[in-house]
């Protein structure tokens, strides 16, 4: 099973394809989609707002947002 790496970021844009353009707190920007367990709950993400971003290991420029931030 490979590793996954979980980190901070903030959506700067909404993409069509219920895809997001995320920056990450290290500076670096990938497009993101939502993880199945976070579309089960409605979740409305907006520019501006906090994320965990599961960043893939094979492509660093895609990832996956676990849950909103508060």
């Amino acid at each position: 099973m490979s590793e996954t790496n979980t980190t901070r970021g903030t959506i700067e844009a909404v993409l069509p394809r219920a895809l997001y353009r995320v920056r990450l707190d290290d500076g670096e920007e990938v497009t993101a989609s939502v993880s199945a367990k976070a579309r089960q709950v409605t979740v409305r993400l907006l520019p501006g707002d906090g994320v965990m971003v599961e960043v893939s290991p094979y492509d660093p420029t895609r990832g996956r947002i676990k849950e909103r931030l508060t």
